[in-house]
């Protein structure tokens, strides 16, 4: 261990691969690009010593996202699969994640502060953020560097919102079946205070039946410079959502069938979610040393039914968190740049699961699953790290970058219910109550994240990158202390994953390019087995390579593009389905899948785009005997200027009404079911700029 630990220290910086929208005079247009997911500060994407990528405020208008699928997976290594409404799932170079914890290997955050607490993810979090009135969206592939920690696992997903200044905006969209969305910006620029109003709100039948989505956004954003020279930064984010669910349509390639692929066999499924976030970055000049603070705090509420369940009991979640985000930033006398700081959360989060209904089904079901509270527990959290990053330029073209970062996770564990696998009354279910109480307990973790880079500038067009680092994630709350079956304590260790990557990438004045390959060995994966325990007996391989380009064919003509090659494996002997899957393909988890889009703007006032999505095939079970067939999918869109204040916008997507799955899976209890895609459907949207 201590060996892995020196050989991860040794890393080195990536790949550049974000493809501007339209990638005119292409190097001007990268540099002009700038980035905070890094070091937590702005600088310029083409000094970037990490594998991020981004979707620029262009690139998402001309885009209008209704899921930020529809824009994420125009990037390299990303693939997002959407459920129903506004739910998802992500893989960011890796598989796509199921499970209580899987969550936790990616980090989702909105202008640096990661919008749920550490150990309290969910899988569908990205609907948090206001991604629809962002400035920009960035991506950091891989582990995150020293400035993140736990879930920067396999990646990193930052919203960042506009400046506050003079705005005046507002945008009206119609689209199918009742789709409604309001969008509008409104800010005042008043010398050194500035505020920006950001106001997004939709509604739409859905689809399928009773899967309707009403949802609202607001964001205000102010800076202010005082009289000692420092600057506030903040603002505030709050986001509701009232969501009817569809679930899984069963059967073999379900989602062709007309007669299925409306259908919603969970009529009564919903997910309410209430979350919000205050925030005020105060950055002052001292000295030598730039400081950076962030306090924060943070609220979620969610709300639902899990209808994937048995019985299909209710969830009711909520955390609320206080945090500091530290940073000091110093230019040395050898113009080295060093970083160092230090971030301290301290979160209170509760989790309750009731079933209002008897259960149904087999009689070991019925005699196994009670009717009732199963859970309700209060979990405090800390979470506190300390971080340093050092960066050289070595000369002669090379540059050198180290990172570490230390982190420890504390939860504080109260059951409010009986100890032990019974009922809420103590009463002994006749096959033994699925759903197990922990006692009260506390749990720790600490995991060292290092990093070491290095950069070689080929000439004056191409970079050669190394990278070698370490990322991990402590437990989530769920893995502890939602237990089932004879599981009475969870002994888990964090999960670690050790990342290598060789990267080029290149930048002309009408063309860019990045090509990376990675591998990463991921240890301590907590898996649950066919016991229902949560176990670190999990280990998997990842390796891949990320292709992505722009060129411009001519003044009005370009060409923008991804296209991923990826392996994802179970790298050590276990029993599923009563075979040994080591060495098999890690389910949901297609070798190839990118994206090809091809832009034409004959005037200033005119732009339209025709986009080819490809998922290719994979496995829906880890022992690989079933699968999807994968899919590609054609989405127009267009945007006219009609004059300085109107603005018009068609966006067609799935022109070609191809019958696809959003998701396919499989389970010993339905066989092959599915999240069926929707057919071709048409955006017509008008913006007013009235300032």
């Amino acid at each position: 261990m201590i060996r892995k630990t020196l050989v991860t220290g040794i890393a080195a910086a990536t790949a550049l691969s974000a493809v501007p929208a339209l990638a005119q005079n292409g190097q001007q247009a990268i540099e002009e690009i700038q980035v905070i997911s890094t070091m937590r500060k702005s600088e310029g994407l083409a000094d970037v010593n990490a594998a991020v990528s981004v979707l620029t405020e262009q690139e998402l208008e001309l885009i209008g996202h209704t899921h930020l699928q529809e824009a994420l997976n125009r990037l390299p290594g990303v693939s997002i699969h959407r459920n129903n409404g506004q739910e998802s799932l992500t893989a960011i170079r890796s598989p796509v994640l199921t499970g209580a914890g899987a969550c936790g290997a990616f980090l989702v955050a909105e202008n640096g502060i990661p919008v749920r607490s550490s150990g309290f993810c969910n899988v569908n979090e990205m609907f948090d953020t206001h991604s629809e009135s962002a400035a920009s969206v960035e991506v950091v592939r891989g582990p995150g560097s020293a400035f993140w920690g736990s879930n920067a696992v396999h990646g990193l997903i930052n919203v960042v919102l506009p400046q506050a200044g003079d705005a005046g905006a507002i945008t009206l969209e119609q689209g199918p079946r009742g789709s409604q969305r309001l969008k509008a910006s409104i800010g005042h620029d008043y010398g050194n205070f500035k505020q920006l109003l950001l106001v997004n709100g939709v509604s739409e039948e859905g689809y399928r039946d009773n899967s309707g989505v009403d949802q609202q956004k607001v964001s205000w954003l102010y800076n202010y410079t005082t009289q000692s020279g420092a600057t506030l930064d903040g603002g505030f984010t709050m986001i509701n959502l009232n969501q009817e669910t569809a679930g899984f349509v069963t059967g073999l390639d379900s989602f062709e069938d007309s007669d299925l692929r409306d259908t919603n066999p969970n009529p009564e499924a919903y997910r309410d979610s209430v979350n919000g976030r205050v925030w005020t970055t105060i950055t002052q000049q001292v000295e030598d040393w730039e400081l950076v603070m962030t306090p924060y705090f943070r609220e979620v509420n969610m709300n639902f039914v899990q209808h994937f369940l048995p019985g299909q009991p209710v969830e009711d979640t909520e955390h609320r968190s206080i945090g500091f985000q530290f940073a000091a930033y110093k230019e040395l006398s050898n113009g080295a740049d060093l970083a160092l700081g230090f971030d301290i959360e301290d979160t209170d989060g509760s989790l309750k699961q009731f079933q209002p209904n008897p259960t149904t089904g087999s009689f070991f079901i019925r005699n196994s699953i009670p009717q009732g509270r199963h859970y309700d527990y209060d979990v405090d959290a800390r979470q506190m790290a300390g971080f340093v990053n050092y960066e050289q330029n070595l000369g002669s073209g090379w540059e050198l970058s180290l990172g570490l970062r230390f982190e420890n996770m504390k939860y504080f564990y109260d059951n409010k219910m009986l100890d032990g696998r019974t009922d809420e009354f103590g009463v002994a279910c006749r096959f033994g109550c699925r759903y197990n109480r922990p006692a009260d307990r506390d749990d720790g973790f600490s995991d060292l994240s290092p990093k070491l880079g290095l950069s070689y500038a080929l000439n004056e067009n191409h970079d050669l990158q190394l990278r070698v680092q370490r990322g991990f994630r402590a437990p989530q709350a769920t893995e502890l202390y939602r237990l089932q079956n004879d599981q009475t304590v969870a002994d888990l260790e964090s999960v670690e994953l050790d990342s290598y990557e060789l990267a080029i990438k290149g930048s002309g004045d009408n063309w860019n390019y990045s090509a990376s390959w990675y591998y990463m060995d991921k240890e301590n994966e907590i898996f649950t087995n066919s016991a229902r325990e949560n176990l670190n007996d999990n280990h998997t391989a990842h390796r891949g390579i990320e292709f992505a380009m722009g060129y411009d064919i001519t003044d009005t003509l370009s060409v923008q593009g991804v296209f991923n090659l990826a392996k994802h494996t179970y790298e050590n002997s276990q029993i599923s389905g009563g075979i040994d899957i080591e060495g098999n393909d890690v389910d949901t988890a297609p070798n190839t899948f990118g994206n090809l889009r091809l832009q034409w703007q004959p005037t200033n006032s005119l732009l339209t785009e025709i986009e080819l999505v490809n998922m290719g095939d994979y496995y829906t079970n880890p022992e690989n005997t079933a699968s999807y067939e994968g899919h590609d999918i054609i989405n127009w869109r267009t945007q006219y200027q009609y004059s300085d204040d109107l603005t018009f916008s068609l966006n067609v997507l799935n022109v070609l009404d191809e019958e696809y799955a959003e998701r396919a899976d499989w389970t010993t209890f339905t066989d092959d079911r599915y999240f069926p895609g929707e057919p071709v459907r048409a955006f017509f949207g008008v913006t007013w700029n009235y300032r």
